[in-house]
């Protein structure tokens, strides 16, 4: 049985040499036959030099250069694109989370005869302020997504070829890859892990409100009915408020005076109005993207050793292409 380990690269030159050391240490217990695949996403320093030269060193390191900087979810998918084990591990290479972490893994998906065995926090990181913004975070989330916000994932996971094969068959060009994991379906198995914290994060503040915003957006339908509800509301709200008036002012002669009320009414109606074209706005943007069919990523150069049909080309090739394809495999 092969496995595939699959990573990404930004920033991350400093880890990949012991990373490839534990990676390779730990999987070569388990498994006879296996393959690294580093993603290089458009990092700044030299990470893609140091992984070229561990190719050079050791052909079963695979090297996929990006283009430019895509994002990691969508360097994620690009890597699990080109793997071609039976299983499929990943994992981030900033060693939060141990390699070592592929045996209990394996135990786990072989004990329990699933298709994914997922990584979960036992505690998320941080200080008191960080962990409450992100359980408000979580609740908000929740309360405008059409599904369930998966909470504390990490990345690493131990997939099926079999899920894998599913899950590059995803074609969004505007996705969270947690929510792909989901709805790909299959027997999925959580495993509660620890965290390490060796690195400051690259998700700021205004990143992770973006990757929300997305997450809504494309996933969610709800926070269109909410608007379509408010509207409808005000609409009732304001024909029920002109019915008063009118009648007040048949029966008592009682009038309506005074330009605050006016300018109140004007900047409340003013500024829903505003949001109300955003939200749409966003979700049209994200049509957009989608209509494109543009590339979630472009691949510059793949260093590659083997000849190995990769899920990515499998997937692309006609009907017969692929049969004959499996069968080699």
């Amino acid at each position: 049985m092969k496995l595939s380990i699959v990573t990404t690269l930004y920033r991350s030159a400093g880890n990949i040499d012991e990373f490839y050391r534990r990676c390779m240490a730990e999987a070569e217990t388990i498994f006879d036959d296996v393959e690294l695949v580093m993603v290089n996403d458009g990092s700044p320093d030299d990470s893609v030099e140091r992984a070229i030269a561990l190719h050079q060193i050791d052909p079963r390191v695979v090297v996929v250069d990006l283009s430019r900087n895509f994002g990691h979810h969508k360097a994620m998918m690009t890597g699990l694109g080109h793997a071609t084990g039976d299983l499929i591990f990943l994992i981030d290479s900033d060693l939060e989370e141990a390699p070592e972490l592929l045996s209990q893994f394996h135990q786990r998906l072989v004990a329990e005869k699933c298709d994914v065995v997922y990584g979960v926090q036992k505690a998320r990181r941080g200080g008191v302020v960080e962990r409450l913004t992100g359980r408000l975070y979580f609740m908000m989330l929740e309360a405008l997504s059409d599904q369930p916000v998966p909470r504390n994932l990490v990345t690493a996971r131990l997939m099926t070829r079999q899920y894998v094969r599913v899950l590059v068959r995803h074609r969004d060009r505007e996705f969270l890859i947690s929510h792909l994991w989901q709805i790909s379906g299959f027997r999925q198995v959580p495993m509660l892990i620890e965290k390490l914290t060796l690195s400051p994060t690259n998700y700021s503040l205004r990143y992770r409100i973006e990757i929300g915003v997305k997450h809504v957006t494309t996933t969610s339908t709800k926070l269109l009915y909410m608007v379509l509800y408010f509207g409808l509301s005000i609409s009732v709200l304001s024909v029920l408020t002109i019915i008063y008036y009118l009648g007040r002012y048949v029966t008592s002669g009682i009038g309506v005076d005074g330009f605050t009320s006016l300018i109140v009414s004007v900047w409340f109606f003013g500024g829903w109005i505003t949001l109300v074209l955003g939200v749409l706005g966003i979700y049209i943007a994200n049509i957009a993207a989608e209509s494109k069919r543009r590339p979630y990523t472009v691949v510059r150069r793949v260093h590659r050793t083997r000849a190995t049909p990769t899920l990515a080309a499998v997937e692309s090739a006609p009907p017969d292409s692929k049969l004959r394809a499996g069968e080699r495999q």
